[in-house]
């Protein structure tokens, strides 16, 4: 029997619509790999582990992800 439990949710970005926002969990049950888990409005996942998400939270309190941000024509 498998006693799996559920997605533990994190946070939801946007939120401000009934759109479906991506969402962002940790499965402490996948392997290590896999941990953490994004959905899109869609229902597609992506799926790393928590040095890869942990490089991406990184990059973005350093301001790397800053340009990202900016129009295109500014």
């Amino acid at each position: 029997m498998n006693h799996q439990a559920p997605l533990q949710h994190i946070a939801t970005f946007c939120g401000n619509c009934d759109c479906g926002c991506p969402d962002l969990f940790l499965d402490q049950n996948a392997p290590p790999e896999r941990r953490v888990v994004i959905t899109d409005d869609f229902g597609q996942r992506v799926q790393m582990s928590l040095a890869q998400f942990r490089t991406i939270v990184e990059s973005a309190k350093e301001g790397r992800l800053d340009e990202v941000l900016r129009p295109a024509n500014a």
